[in-house]
């Protein structure tokens, strides 16, 4: 039974006034508003890549703590308690990510006077090393993957467990998440090369190269399970979450309920997740994660002991504030509802919005933000921490926002966020808008058949499968004319668009997502242009004279509409008709680009820093072969040779931290 009020109010004894947030982004964003609400001040932290973020200004006060490399400012603990202590904060939320399941975190804060909203420092213990963790759960009667947990770490003792587990085996980091360490192996032959980059990534990432290995479950669910605790004994569930549709092992589209589990079901794996959490005394948020084979057996994969990115969609169907939740079990109440009390209504889907780009095997994408403007409506919520003009980093996560939806079914919430991500306009930064729509109108996730094999089967090739749309010939004009108008350019030879026989017709050679498009345009005056398309001319009138970021309405050929663009690095960059395109005109560019394909030259595709270096300079080299590592956003990517030659120079050393589109080797 619960206690009543008045009981409650005796048992909060330790008072929380200003909570500082160990975090940055939307999820800093996310927990300020939550205290807001509950009269709690807030503290913001940031690194000097996040100075101007809007995280800093949506808490009361915001501290520096260092450089932007993470390790110097997110995950620096002396540096959050000294920001904590000079703040006076006299609680500690670490969001997600970063330090939130360090258990030596949590014990410091406690050390220092803090309360850490988050578990015990030995329940983080307990769950943080997957190894320790399931050998925990099987002794607690929990079901787990099959698979090897020991502490020999050779590869040769991993070979024999991967041998008696039966391949395909999955490779993980034993002590993190998110992907990151972690390999799918389908043959003994690939094993080693696997072991060899999941413990280098795991290092980098979390600190620890400790491995382990599980039986690979063919089309299975990834589901898990929200559970909540307190501190006076007791252990709900809030229901599943499906969080099947991944990429790198890491979640693009989570929902609530999931199609594939029925009520006994439900009861059966929310009863399974309880009995995780009560093994190791669990207080506060945490999710129990397991693989759902296509038999119906479940098998627990992990706990996270923290809040989870995909939180929102469970408080859509719940109607709960799981942070007000988290803030009322730290300050020592009771939780506000028994399992019998708790009511889920609906359906809630939520995407995440990544700065990468699918066309090129999701390789994550940093720079400015031109324009962001996030789509709204009724049963629609969007948590970012973006707006116009920001940076995003190559030092931290690519995920830059999450859209979620909420329906009456199913279909009413997928359908509701097919069309708020259609309506994202984000100009600067490719990003997988067009890939969250594609999926979420696929017919295998429509239908809620989607596993964890859904991705690699429906885009066997990646966001290649994605063609960019054909822009129709409005589009191709209104390109023209923005191009021309944003760059403060008359194409040369037109003298404003008239020569001494009349209108000069002035060529333009346009590539607009790929696509390539032969013009020619008359510049009647800064607002009015005619393009003409083979035999189809086109009128496009501007209200604006430049293409300031924002809307710009045009006139094409008497139909009034809106676009949204932005003009930067000789790069037009526009949203119309709900398709968002990058613009370029190739004529003005010929000799640059010349001069960039002449050579085999291997130019970093993003910010990163060089982790390894393969062959040395005068070695031979053969087209495809690994020659540099670069790490950027929590990820690996192998530079490889564009051609069959010699590595005659190299230009990168390992540590180096190097900016896009820095020259990293030469073959010839």
């Amino acid at each position: 039974m619960l206690l009543n009020l008045s009981v409650v109010m005796l048992l909060s004894q330790t008072p929380i006034s200003k909570i500082l947030i160990a975090n940055r982004g939307e999820i800093a964003c996310r927990v300020a508003r939550t205290a807001r609400a509950m009269g709690i001040k807030t503290v913001a932290v940031f690194s000097d890549a996040d100075a101007g973020a809007l995280h800093v200004s949506a808490c009361d006060e915001a501290l520096r703590l260092g450089p932007a490399p993470a390790a110097e400012s997110y995950l620096n603990i002396a540096a959050l308690l000294a920001a904590a202590k000079r703040s006076g904060a006299d609680a500690v939320h670490p969001g997600y990510g970063f330090l939130s399941e360090n258990a030596t975190f949590a014990e410091a804060c406690l050390a220092a006077g803090l309360t850490f909203i988050g578990p015990s420092a030995q329940a983080i213990a307990a769950m943080g090393n997957k190894a320790a963790a399931k050998r925990r759960m099987l002794d607690a009667g929990v079901a787990c993957v099959p698979g090897y947990h020991g502490d020999d770490q050779s590869n040769a003792t991993l070979a024999d467990g991967a041998r008696r587990i039966g391949f395909p085996v999955m490779v993980k980091a034993a002590a993190g998440g998110g992907g990151r360490g972690m390999r799918l192996v389908s043959t003994a032959d690939d094993l080693e090369a696997a072991l060899i980059g999941a413990r280098s990534e795991a290092e980098h990432a979390f600190g620890s190269g400790e491995l382990i290995l599980e039986k690979a479950i063919v089309d299975a669910r990834h589901v898990e399970i929200q559970v909540f605790a307190d501190a006076h004994g007791h252990v709900i569930h809030l229901g599943e979450r499906d969080c099947s549709v991944q990429r790198r092992h890491q979640k693009v589209i989570e929902e609530a309920p999931s199609p594939a589990v029925n009520a006994d079901l439900r009861a059966r794996m929310g009863a399974a997740a309880v009995k995780a959490a009560a093994s190791i005394g669990y207080v506060g948020a945490g999710t129990v994660e397991f693989l759902l084979g296509a038999d119906g057996q479940f098998y627990f994969l992990e706990m996270n002991t923290r809040l989870q990115v995909e939180h929102p969609v469970t408080e859509l169907i719940s109607g709960l504030d799981l942070v007000d939740w988290q803030i009322r079990v730290a300050r020592g109440e009771p939780l506000p509802l028994t399992q019998d009390q708790v009511r889920l209504e609906g359906h809630a889907i939520e995407v995440r919005l990544y700065a990468e780009d699918p066309a090129q095997n999701f390789l994550p994408q940093s720079g400015d933000v031109l324009l962001w403007r996030a789509p709204g409506g009724h049963g629609v919520r969007v948590d970012s921490a973006l707006s116009t003009q920001d940076h995003v980093s190559p030092h931290y996560d690519p995920m830059i926002a999450k859209i979620i939806a909420q329906g009456a079914t199913r279909d009413e919430a997928r359908e509701r966020l097919a069309a708020a991500v259609e309506n994202v306009c984000l100009l600067g930064i490719v990003t997988n808008q067009a890939f969250l729509v594609s999926m979420l109108r696929h017919p295998v996730f429509a239908s809620g058949q989607a596993t964890t094999a859904f991705i690699a089967a429906e885009y066997p090739s990646g966001g290649d499968a994605l063609k960019p749309p054909v822009p129709t010939l409005e589009v191709v004009a209104v390109t023209a004319a923005l191009l021309l108008n944003a760059s403060g350019e008359v194409p040369e030879g037109t003298l404003a668009g008239w020569s001494s026989t009349g209108a000069a017709m002035a060529p333009v050679h346009l590539d607009i997502n790929g696509a390539e498009q032969h013009l020619g345009v008359v510049v009647e005056n800064a607002r009015t242009f005619i393009i003409h398309n083979g035999e189809t001319s086109t009128r496009v009138g501007l209200q604006l004279t430049s293409a300031h970021s924002g809307a710009m309405h045009v006139d094409i050929d008497g139909r009034k509409t809106s676009v949204f663009a932005a003009f930067a690095a000789g790069t037009l960059h526009l949203a119309m008709d709900g398709l968002s395109m990058s613009a370029r005109d190739r004529l003005r560019e010929a000799k640059a680009a010349n001069a960039t394909q002449r050579g085999g030259l291997l130019l970093a595709p993003m910010n990163g820093r060089v982790v390894r270096i393969m062959t040395t300079a005068g070695d031979q080299v053969k087209n495809g072969q690994c020659i540099v590592v670069l790490e950027a956003m929590k990820m690996q990517h192998e530079i490889t040779a564009p051609r069959d030659g010699v590595l005659v120079r190299l230009h990168a050393t390992v540590g180096q931290q190097v900016a896009t589109r820095a020259l990293l080797a030469e073959v010839e």
